[in-house]
């Protein structure tokens, strides 16, 4: 059975040398370990970007201008076949936060001097020695309120430079059990169901107790926070969340994988909902709204206990016609 550390090998490689390029070493090394029609997936203002060169110069050098010098600093690091039935390949999963003292300009945010973490979560699809994709989603509202700006009005739950997992057990470079991944995939599968097949004659408490630990951490996006306790994230996120949406339609995800304790996936778009309840406080909208996600999932026992989420919120409102970046660039300073 595979055990995935050369794709792992590879990935770590990457990031080795991303932490030390700088300049036109920076563009060489994302070429040397990129397909030739390498795609690249990033959360608004970047979107879709095609070729090596293209991501370097659209994406990582800005960046590492603006957080110097730049550290990764992981918190989960898993991979794993593609779990989904038209899905395909090896995969290689990291999250955590990308920090540097914030010195420049990002994206029209202004810098702070100070230390700042660009909370992120990502995939890679290797093949033949090479990263072929790259989905890289990370949360800039996050960002924008270490820099002191408000992005969107007060959330339902809280604001935190979020930890990885309580276990710290999630970075995962020698083989783990494949019966630990199965336990995982079925926990994950088993919490899908149930948003799927949700009865609205049981409370969303009952709902969520087949699927998650009482005591669950749910470390949600800038805009929407963090939440614990089942009984806090049905009060602070579900219920907020359900009433706040109508024609929720899935799209179906490009990847999910797990491995050990840990999964997760991504889509591209996964949802697309109307916000017809005026969610997150902005304004009700009957327009629909994409909202690219990434989930990563922490299982104790069999049931869910800890989870990471990205969504692009900048894209979804933009959507809805809020250019939340342009309205950043003309708060006072």
């Amino acid at each position: 059975m595979a055990d995935f550390q050369t794709e792992k090998d590879i990935v770590r490689a990457f990031y080795a040398g991303l932490e030390q390029a700088e300049g036109e070493a920076l563009t060489d090394l994302i070429t040397a370990h990129t397909a030739t029609d390498y795609r690249w997936r990033g959360f608004h203002p970047f979107d879709e970007i095609i070729g090596a060169e293209a991501v370097a110069e659209r994406f990582w050098h800005p960046l590492k201008s603006a957080l110097t010098p730049m550290q990764r600093r992981l918190d989960i690091f898993m991979a794993g076949a593609n779990t989904l039935a038209d899905g395909d390949g090896i995969w290689v999963a990291s999250m955590g936060h990308l920090m540097g003292l914030f010195d420049r300009p990002w994206l029209g945010i202004a810098p702070t001097g100070k230390i700042a973490m660009l909370r992120y979560a990502e995939f890679h699809h290797v093949v033949d020695g090479k990263i072929a994709e790259t989905a890289m989603y990370f949360d800039i509202p996050h960002l924008m309120m270490q820099a002191g700006l408000r992005p969107f009005p007060p959330q339902t739950g809280a604001h935190l430079v979020q930890p990885g997992p309580m276990t710290h057990d999630g970075v995962m470079c020698t083989p783990q059990p494949p019966e630990e991944a199965e336990k995982t995939l079925t926990a994950i599968n088993n919490m899908v169901n149930d948003l799927r097949t949700w009865q609205q004659e049981e409370s969303v408490e009952q709902e969520l107790r087949r699927s998650w630990n009482e005591d669950m951490i749910w470390w949600g996006p800038a805009g929407i926070g963090a939440t614990y306790t089942i009984e806090r994230y049905a009060d602070q996120h579900v219920r907020p969340f359900r009433a706040g949406f109508k024609d929720r339609i899935f799209n179906g995800h490009v990847a999910f994988i797990t491995e050990g304790a840990y999964g997760g996936f991504f889509g591209w778009p996964n949802l697309t909902l109307t916000p017809s309840g005026g969610f997150m406080g902005m304004p009700a909208s009957n327009t629909p709204g994409d909202m690219r996600i990434i989930d990563i999932y922490r299982r104790q026992g069999n049931k869910l206990m800890e989870n990471w989420i990205f969504i692009d919120l900048l894209h979804f409102w933009l959507m809805q016609g809020v250019d939340i970046l342009a309205r950043m660039e003309k708060v006072p300073r």
